[in-house]
């Protein structure tokens, strides 16, 4: 049986969300990415140089964790490098989405650390902090190289001139989910810096409540498994507080 016809749910909702990115212009021309595992050695992950808001069942390729392809006729991304050092260093994660949203890449070419404040309760809890990933060239093994230091700790990273990316234990539908909740805070949060005044945080204790949100809604924590206990280990690390 052909992985396209083993995974029919999978493959829809893949292609669902590679076409709602287009439609918002999170994605442009060839821009953007995603990547779905779904077994051990199964990765689902879209094709290079086709829009994804073109891009149907036939064209979506299927690679093993050593980037070899093993069923699609079209070349997979030439960012299948990033995704296999993804999944390498988490072995937690299953979906990751690429992308060029353009209010939170507005962030990207932004001096300061705006992304790894809590703002709003959603976002808080359910994306968490955004790390700024120093620039490197797009497609190359230094890109895939830099976000080395913070894959244990993050589950959403801003790379520094260039994109986001979002990763999460989940679905493609739930990392596309918080796609958009930090694409409203940014959003939100470049509209508040226009007025020129003071941005409001959520406190300490705040967040700490939030972490009652977390367990209410079994939401993952960020960061590979057991490394934060708390939305606080990762908002307010223990020197700070």
């Amino acid at each position: 049986m052909s992985l396209l016809n083993k995974y029919p749910s999978q493959v829809s909702a893949f292609l669902k969300v590679c076409h709602q990115l287009s439609a918002k212009m999170y994605v442009t021309g060839f821009g953007g990415n995603l990547a779905w595992r779904l077994e051990e050695e199964v990765i689902l992950i879209t094709p290079t140089m086709l829009n994804k808001g073109e891009i149907q069942a036939q064209d979506l390729v299927f690679i093993n964790p050593e980037g070899e392809t093993i069923e699609g006729t079209r070349r997979p991304t030439g960012e299948k490098y990033m995704y296999l050092k993804f999944f390498k260093e988490r072995p937690d994660i299953k979906s990751v989405i690429h992308c060029h949203s353009p209010n939170v890449c507005a962030f990207s070419i932004m001096e300061g650390d705006y992304l790894m404040k809590p703002y709003f309760p959603e976002t808080t809890h359910e994306v968490g902090p955004v790390p700024v990933v120093p620039y490197a060239e797009p497609i190359s093994p230094k890109l895939a190289d830099n976000f080395s230091d913070y894959l244990q700790n993050y589950n959403t990273f801003l790379m520094e001139n260039h994109g986001l990316v979002s990763m999460s234990p989940l679905g493609i539908d739930w990392t596309h989910m918080n796609v958009e909740l930090l694409e409203m805070t940014a959003y939100s949060l470049i509209q508040a810096l226009a007025t020129g005044k003071k941005i409001k945080t959520l406190s300490k204790e705040e967040v700490r409540n939030l972490d009652n949100v977390v367990q209410k809604r079994d939401c993952p924590m960020f960061g590979a498994p057991g490394v934060h206990k708390s939305l606080l280990d990762l908002y307010f690390p223990p020197a700070k507080y």
